[in-house]
């Protein structure tokens, strides 16, 4: 089975020139509105320009001709993205008489992979190419080399700026793209490479025998990615700080009709499903054909393996589809030739012959697993079991809350202060540690449009309780009721946000400058990315950043967020050092010692506040870091404190 896929990946004509090469449409309206091309001007739509470029190196990669893809980000924020592959054709493209390879850099969606012959799949069939990283590029540079020769051509704003150059010999192939992107574009050019790693790491598991370094030459460091063991070795990696169930991942390879199927899948003792599924290396978010047809195969099959072994007699309800994926961490990577995707996005496959070519590959693999291994196959069933009871459970808590909240009419908790506006992208919720900070900041709030919630205590650890034990917590309870959101069931009795009748478009944890407080802000954050992930994923949590000191000098002072503004305050008010008397410093310790004019206009008006939205960059990493924060294993978490325990500061 596994020579089957290989040989897929390398099934092609012999000839690649510029024959191959199709162009479709012109450059013209990329640079009028990048945002159509790349998604946004911001930090994202920036990294996206380095996905565009390895892209094009990866697809070089699956059609059986890469192996080693280096990325630099150098002192300038300009990128380099060097491949061994086969070199972007150099030679005359006969309909547009010009190069090749200036019609794959000048010309949108023109390039290889549009020609099946030449690309069986291609993970950058619906992206915007290489053409449009040149057209918001300041400079780039297209460095070729193939047929014993050096090839080079220059470009500014998408238009050549030389001719297509030999500069000399070479004995390898492949193709070097350096790029800079346009300040006049994008809202930032400051590239960051913890951005990309994620990826990188991601793109070594999903191509196994691919080596992907990233050099960032301002901090002079270097990462490797490379996995020979591919899903599985994924799967491990996503499950490292969790207690498993099984001793080694489950794992999937299959291939029929032309479609590639890799599945590894794993058991572990948490209370959330983790399915990561991936479409010609594109990452799904929204799942699609290829994961419905996963589930199917996993529910037919445990379910019918359960039900033979007497395992479910004991549960009063039904076993559901959700009973069977708690505590589950599973990656699906499907190779289609051509595949159909729903959005611009990518998020969800639509190709319906997906789902059953999954469901089969899946439920043959997993059907030999549980008769091969009868000790881990009870391991499954017992948390099945534990789940479908638990869920049971959850299901009675949310009715009881929902019940008590109709009973008192609007449901609201008492110690929530509204605010009048009842427009939701109006309207702030803070939701403040202690009663004292609550009712300095109720006092000092904008009542129009700011509502607050004090929060007693530390609330509940999420990562370590079942579902229903949330719905007791009345923290948790006033913050759902408050914002407005409930967890239910869909048709397919699976649990979902409802956000329909959400109430604030911006959540601001709001905790005090300590450890303490840190904490539970990493407590509520465990509890949203958990329970209420779609409010992070839409943009609507921050977090509030208190100032840590007061500086002052006669009738001059100033807040100051971090130590270098505390220093250079200090001095620009003429103190001689920070032991100078003349210069008195007020370190803030909590939001109660703050009076609420100062907490105003320090932490809560929208013009002079600063506050930090939440957002996933990568949600497996994300997942990790919770999972080792807060969960069950201590060795992962002391690991983490010893390697960043030189980053600790105790103040006076």
């Amino acid at each position: 089975m596994e020579n089957e896929i290989n040989q897929a990946h390398i099934e092609q004509k012999t000839d690649y020139g510029a024959s191959n090469i199709q162009a479709l449409e012109g450059l013209e309206a990329v640079r009028k509105r990048p945002g159509m091309y790349v998604g946004s001007t911001d930090t994202k739509g920036l990294h996206h320009l380095v996905w565009e470029v390895i892209d094009n190196s990866i697809d070089e990669h699956l059609a059986g001709h890469c192996d080693k893809i280096d990325t630099i980000i150098h002192l300038d924020n300009s990128v380099s993205v060097k491949d061994n592959g086969r070199g972007i054709p150099t030679g005359m493209h006969q309909k547009l008489g010009k190069s090749a390879l200036e019609v794959v850099m000048t010309v949108l969606h023109a390039g290889g992979k549009f020609d099946k012959d030449t690309y069986k799949v291609s993970g950058g069939l619906h992206g915007v190419g290489v053409s449009c990283v040149n057209a918001l590029s300041d400079l780039l540079v297209a460095k070729v080399e193939r047929e014993g020769k050096i090839f080079t051509q220059s470009y500014s704003k998408g238009k050549p700026i030389t001719e297509v150059q030999i500069i000399g010999d070479s004995d390898r192939n492949g193709t070097t793209i350096t790029f800079k992107p346009d300040a006049t574009i994008f809202e930032t050019t400051d590239i960051k490479s913890e951005v990309l790693t994620g990826r990188m790491r991601e793109l070594s598991f999903l191509n196994k025998g691919l080596t992907l370094t990233l050099l960032d030459e301002r901090t002079e460091k270097t990462e490797t990615f490379h996995s020979e063991g591919g899903l599985v070795e994924f799967v491990k990696y996503a499950d490292n700080n969790k207690v498993l169930l099984t001793e080694r991942p489950i794992y999937v390879l299959g291939t029929k009709d032309n479609i590639e199927v890799e599945v590894a899948l794993q058991y572990n003792n948490s209370y959330q499903e983790n399915i990561y599924s991936y479409v010609n290396n594109i990452h799904t978010r929204e799942g699609g054909s290829h994961v419905k047809g996963f589930r199917l195969a996993l529910s037919r099959v445990l379910k019918q393996y359960g039900d033979d072994g007497g395992f479910f007699k004991k549960i009063k309800d039904e076993v559901s589809g959700e009973d069977f994926r708690e505590g589950l961490t599973a990656v699906i990577s499907v190779k289609v030739p051509e595949p159909q995707f729903k959005g611009q996005t990518k998020g969800e496959l639509g190709n319906s012959e997906v789902t059953s070519v999954v469901s089969q590959c899946v439920a043959d693999t997993l059907r030999a697993y549980l008769e091969e291994n009868p000790r881990e196959a009870r391991k499954i069933m017992e948390k099945v079991t534990l789940a479908a009871a638990a869920r049971h459970a959850a299901r009675r808590a949310r009715e009881m809350v929902q019940r008590k909240n109709v009973l008192t009419g609007s449901g609201l908790p008492g110690k929530l202060s509204d605010c009048a506006s009842k427009d939701p992208h109006d309207s702030e919720l803070f939701l403040v540690e202690g009663d004292s900070a609550g009712g300095t900041a109720k006092q000092g709030r904008d009542r129009h449009t700011q509502a607050i919630l004090p929060l007693r205590g530390k609330i509940l650890n999420v990562e370590k309780a079942m579902e229903h034990r949330i719905y007791e917590n009345e923290e948790i309870k006033n913050m759902f009721t408050a914002i407005g959101v409930s967890i239910e069931e869909n048709d397919q009795g699976e649990r979902v946000l409802n956000i329909t009748k959400l109430r604030y478009h911006k959540v601001v944890i709001m905790t005090d400058a300590d450890v303490d407080g840190s904490h539970i802000t990493t407590l509520i954050l465990t509890f949203f990315f958990r329970y209420m992930r779609p409010l992070i994923e839409q943009g609507y949590i921050y977090i509030a950043t208190p100032p840590l000191y007061l500086v002052k000098k006669g009738k001059n002072e100033r807040y100051c967020w971090n130590d270098e503004d505390r220093k250079a305050t200090i001095l620009e008010f003429g103190g001689s050092s920070e032991s100078d008397n003349s210069v008195k410093t007020q370190r803030y310790k909590g939001l109660g010692e703050m009076n609420a004019e100062q907490l105003w206009e320090t932490t809560m008006d929208p013009t002079r506040r600063i506050l930090r939205r939440v957002t996933i960059e990568d949600v497996i990493e994300t997942d990790r870091v919770f999972t080792m924060l807060m969960g069950d294993e201590v060795p992962p978490r002391r690991a983490f404190i010893e390697s960043n325990a030189k980053y600790a500061r105790v103040d006076a």
